[in-house]
């Protein structure tokens, strides 16, 4: 095991969306600083989701007392945050979905800038319905993690997406691993992890730690006492694992530690652990990246390439042009609605390209669809790069 570039690490921990280095790591002050973006006053909205589904929300609060959290100790157990979002019986009915909790939202618009106010953050709106029941039929189960210091819900335009096309989405807030994450009671559990990584802790203790907390939470929505009412209507034999950043890394952890996991997609995350000599037992791994230095064959990332080699399965590298790091999660969407610096490629082409290549990944390989776009370049989607090394 080695350790990545001191670029790729500095992306690991980076706590935040905002897309430039350098970007206020302060609480956001009463008043803007000069030449700070305007304050956005009214809530975002998140893209629609494009499958023919309604999507239906609900938060499951998970503690796994058979371990002991890396990061304390002394806490009561592994503490997880999970929402599924899920293909919904019909349209309407129930509460609009919160996007995520005032407190949550204002610790991490702390680290956006002083442009961003976290109760605006927090009202951002959904496409998704508290309160109302799954689409007929057992769906296949896609598990995402988030980034390295941000919240589960800074992947829910992915998550709803995928939902709307007829998939349950587990998507897991681990302990201690974000600027916030609100649990049962008003409790909130801040970034221990983040201080632990800057003295030195090495990354794989997160992605192993996020493995196990994968593990546990495919036991709890599949195994014979299931958590969620609806249950059922997950199909268990048909599971795929997405994440962004570390979370990206993670997945490939988890499909190495649980052979329940039949798919994995990286997206732009450096891995922190090498996979074994028997890969991933011939099951397919997409790994989706910036098209700049870091994520080309060849690039800053080494691990990246190494990796490559070691997949044994279907599998494929695509990097995006115009892209940067948290163009694979909701950041693009706030970045846009709140002033913040943007790449590139723009807020609605990085959405639509990420939708695009998770969904054909997960159709192809958990429900056996054809899915061209994963053959090579189109016309329809030109940032997208595969590359071949």
């Amino acid at each position: 095991m080695i350790r990545v570039t001191r670029a790729a690490a500095a992306a690991v921990l980076v706590c935040s969306l905002a897309l430039p280095a350098g970007v206020a790591t302060a609480a956001v002050p009463d008043r803007p600083a000069a030449g700070a973006p305007a304050r956005a006053a009214r809530a975002a909205t998140l893209p629609a989701p494009t499958g023919p589904y309604a999507v239906g929300s609900t938060v499951l609060p998970l503690v796994d007392r058979s371990r002991t959290d890396p990061w304390v100790p002394t806490a009561d157990g592994r503490a997880l945050m999970v929402t599924l979002h899920y293909p919904a019986a019909h349209p309407g009915g129930g509460r609009p979905a919160p996007y995520a909790t005032r407190e949550e939202a204002r610790l991490l618009a702390g680290q956006l800038g002083p442009g961003v106010s976290g109760d605006v953050l927090a009202r951002t709106r959904t496409h998704s319905r508290t309160g109302v029941g799954p689409a007929p039929g057992r769906h296949p189960l896609a598990l995402l993690s988030p980034g390295f210091g941000v919240s589960r819900w800074t992947l829910t335009h992915l998550a709803e997406d995928l939902a709307s096309r007829g998939y349950v989405v587990a998507s897991v807030d681990h302990a201690y691993e974000s600027y916030g994450i609100s649990l049962p009671g008003g409790r909130t559990l801040t970034c221990v992890a983040c201080t632990a990584l800057e003295g030195g802790v090495h990354g794989s203790v997160v992605t192993s730690t996020r493995a196990a907390d994968m593990r546990y939470v495919l036991d709890r929505l599949t195994g014979p006492e299931p958590v969620w009412r609806y249950a059922d209507a997950i199909d268990a034999r048909r599971v795929g694992m997405a994440g962004h950043s570390i979370g990206g890394a993670s997945a490939a952890s988890a499909m190495v530690a649980d052979p329940r996991i039949d798919a994995g997609i990286n997206m732009d995350g450096a891995f922190w652990q090498d996979l074994p000599a028997e890969g991933l037992r011939g099951r397919p791994f997409l790994m989706l990246g910036t098209h700049d230095g870091m994520h080309l064959p060849g690039g800053q990332d080494a691990t990246w390439d190494r990796t490559w080699t070691a997949l044994d399965g279907w599998k494929r590298w695509i990097t995006v042009a115009g892209s940067e790091h948290f163009t694979f999660s909701d950041g693009p969407v706030l970045a846009r609605h709140f002033g913040l610096p943007q790449p590139e490629l723009p807020a609605d082409r990085a959405v639509a390209v990420t939708r695009t290549y998770v969904a054909a990944f997960f159709d192809r390989h958990l429900r056996g669809l054809s899915r061209p776009v994963l053959d090579g370049p189109t016309p329809e989607n030109p940032e997208v790069h595969f590359q071949h090394p």
